[in-house]
């Protein structure tokens, strides 16, 4: 396969971002399926188990749970907030961003039509 320079020399400073949610195991597929459905991710991936310890209520709480890894656009991270208000089981869901530094034009690409709300 012939690659263009485009494709080997990332894209920096990008409009991209991945944002962590972490989920209750068994709703992680249907969880992760739904926001490609609303097309406010492009990928979402599942790793698990997740050991969360944290306060809740005065409370220190410890529970296994499934980390969401997904794919969107800054121009989507709202539409990605409010999808994972609704779908969500928590009062308090996590649901936090981190920009794309660089990556490959192509894969970037991607990701920005994967969300743009074109089918």
């Amino acid at each position: 396969m012939n690659k263009s320079s485009t494709d080997r020399n990332p894209e920096t400073t990008t409009d991209c971002c991945v944002a962590f949610v972490t989920v209750p195991a068994d709703a992680a597929r249907s969880f992760a399926r739904a926001l490609i459905e609303y097309q406010v991710a492009a990928c979402v991936n599942a790793v698990s188990p997740v050991h969360s310890t944290y306060r809740w209520e005065g409370s220190i709480e410890e529970v296994e749970e499934t980390l969401l890894m997904i794919k969107t656009t800054v121009a989507r991270r709202n539409d990605l907030i409010r999808a994972v208000e609704k779908l969500h089981p928590y009062d308090e869901p996590e649901v936090i961003f981190v920009p794309i530094e660089a990556g490959r034009p192509s894969y970037l690409a991607w990701i920005r039509d994967s969300v743009s709300g074109r089918p």
